[in-house]
């Protein structure tokens, strides 16, 4: 499986994103797809996932409520619509997905920098 995000960039505090994923290739092995993130000297973490059925979603404490994950079945894309967008939310974000099981996150796009300014 392979993953490509887009949808980066700079946005000023109380802003909006949306970041989009697309997978391709053995798309039809995947479980569930999720979002990361990863701020400058910190360990990467979890933002949220989706289930591949689209049926079930996950948040982080710290975004639930501003942000909201999706994906469309037929463009094999996942998104994450960010709002009220925070200083602390910027990080390089990283799609992954899980193929061997239900948040087994074992494929990963190169990521896409999201930089929030107060």
């Amino acid at each position: 499986v392979q993953l490509a995000e887009s949808g980066g960039g700079l946005v000023q505090a109380g802003g909006s994103l949306r970041l989009s994923c697309a997978a391709s290739g053995r798309t039809s092995s995947i479980y569930s797809m999720g979002w990361f993130r990863q701020a400058p000297g910190k360990v990467r973490e979890f933002v949220a996932s989706i289930s591949w059925s689209g049926t079930s979603t996950s948040y982080a404490d710290s975004v639930k409520g501003r942000f909201t994950i999706s994906r469309d079945s037929v463009l094999e894309t996942m998104y994450l619509q960010m709002s009220s967008l925070k200083p602390e939310d910027t990080a390089n974000y990283y799609c992954a997905a899980a193929r061997y099981g239900p948040g087994n996150f074992d494929s990963w796009g190169q990521g896409t920098q999201v930089t929030v300014s107060s």
